[in-house]
């Protein structure tokens, strides 16, 4: 056998062995970015490989106690978590579309919180009319994978598991029976446990220096203003179908934070305050400007100076992460409720890493968050932080009636984006507002309208001008 002929057999037979493993659940958008075309090869060598047995799967049975009912007995917190499945078609830059995968219409999924110890009671619904199953794999739990097994369209599936282990943690959809899990979890469907720690969290020191270059040691308390930030990659053909040649070469098509390009940037009502004019963009890219981009419009992170910001950041997706926030420091990296570095530029994250940062803004500005590999940045995995009153719009805003005295941020008159704010949890500081923005259906955005927070495409035309000076 030469060795073109050994290499495609081994080809081959990976292939059918993963399948006979697995079960096959590729799309035909998937099947059609292969680069081994199946067609071609031949059948009575694939039914030989086939016909060896393939592989079985053997699972050890010590794993931690699962059942719910005898969770349930234990006298632990039970949480219960609910997801649905649903596919969808949600906003891409250039004001085109693409088929998502959701769980509860929004991409990514809500944030399940909960407390180091807790019992997470796992509930996934897939609807009916879905034209394949989904599962759901939470990194956070210590069970047989055989649990996160997909469910069929139509049919419901419940688990449960102990909180164990502190820390953020991914889910996404997967399954024994899923070999295409790449597809649900690159067209959206993904999202971040927040396990806090039994005790809490910790103060942050931060190390100052006097002009003699002496060491002085600031404490902040535990309580925090908290963010989530979840960086994947798009891999999308014209059609807005998954495109998983582009995958396997890794050429994205967009980079995304909490699954939008350039989310977090100004709009025109920043134009307006700060250059007078609509039209007039104030960054080098705003391609979410207008009102009637409604949740979609992007929107700026704000937060007070000298203030303890914590933030949950998960990396998706297949590219590696460099998380910086240029001039700043971040001033406490954790990972696994271990602290990993104090006062670091730059943090890498690999594909399913994840890592909690807190840290002061110590003055007025505008703060860019990034992916610091350049292509990321350009192609929309970058934001800006807000603090304090880098512009002087206090008095302006105070004048217009729409504040009643200054505030510390301009969270106090606009909110922070919904997207970005985790569920409170242990030391959590709330949110003095919060806007609805994000990849949400209109559903999903009237629920959270209903629930209080702001519809800033609603508001804005009624509040009253603000003359530009």
């Amino acid at each position: 056998m030469n060795k073109r002929v050994s290499m495609l057999f081994t080809i081959a037979a990976v292939a059918v062995m993963g399948a006979t493993l697995f079960g096959s659940t590729y799309t035909q958008t998937q099947i059609s970015g292969q680069s081994i075309d199946m067609s071609q090869m031949d059948m009575d060598m694939m039914n030989q490989i086939r016909n060896m047995g393939g592989l079985q799967l053997v699972m050890p049975q010590a794993f931690a106690e699962t059942d719910c009912g005898a969770l349930a007995d234990t006298g632990r917190n039970v949480v219960e978590f609910n997801l649905t499945g649903e596919s969808v078609e949600l906003p891409i830059m250039g004001g085109k579309t693409y088929n998502a995968m959701t769980f509860n219409g929004q991409v990514p999924g809500p944030t399940l919180r909960v407390t180091q110890g807790d019992v997470v009671q796992m509930t996934l619904t897939i609807a009916a009319d879905e034209v394949t199953g989904h599962g759901n794999d939470m990194h956070a739990s210590q069970i047989s994978a055989l649990t996160f097994d997909s469910v069929n369209p139509g049919e419901t599936s419940q688990y449960c598991y102990i909180a164990e282990s502190a820390g953020v943690f991914k889910y996404h959809c997967s399954g024994v029976h899923l070999i295409g899990m790449d597809q649900h979890v690159f067209s959206g469907m993904y999202g971040i446990t927040i396990v806090d720690p039994a005790d809490g969290y910790k103060k942050l020191m931060v190390e100052k220096t006097s002009g003699s270059g002496e060491l002085d040691r600031m404490f902040y308390d535990a309580d925090a203003l908290e963010f989530t930030l979840q960086f994947n990659q798009l891999y999308l053909n014209d059609d807005g179908n998954y495109d998983a040649g582009a995958m396997f070469q890794h050429h994205n098509s967009a980079t995304v934070v909490n699954g939008m390009q350039f989310s977090y940037v100004p709009n025109m009502l920043h134009n307006i305050l700060l250059k007078g004019d609509a039209d007039k963009n104030i960054f080098v890219a705003q391609p979410w400007n207008g009102l009637e981009n409604k949740q979609y419009q992007s929107q700026l992170l704000y937060v007070e100076n000298d203030q303890h910001v914590r933030l949950f950041i998960e990396n998706h997706g297949n590219e590696p992460v460099f998380f910086h926030i240029v001039g700043e420091i971040l001033d406490r990296v954790t990972q696994g409720n271990r602290v990993q570095s104090a006062a670091t530029e730059t943090w890498l994250l690999g594909g399913s890493q994840n890592m909690i940062v807190d840290l002061i803004f110590d003055e007025p500005g505008a703060y860019a968050l990034v992916n610091h590999d350049y292509a990321a940045i350009y192609t929309g995995g970058i934001g800006l932080f807000i603090a304090g009153d880098p512009f002087g719009l206090n008095p302006r805003l105070v004048d217009a009636g729409i504040l009643t005295d200054p505030v510390p941020s301009y969270a106090y008159a606009l909110g922070n984006p919904s997207d970005a704010v985790p569920p409170m949890g242990m030391n959590s500081i709330a949110h003095p507002a919060v806007n609805v923005h994000g990849l949400y259906t209109d559903e999903v955005a009237s629920e959270m309208i209903d629930a209080g927070m702001i519809p800033l495409w609603e508001v804005i035309p009624t509040l009253p001008p603000v003359p530009y000076r």
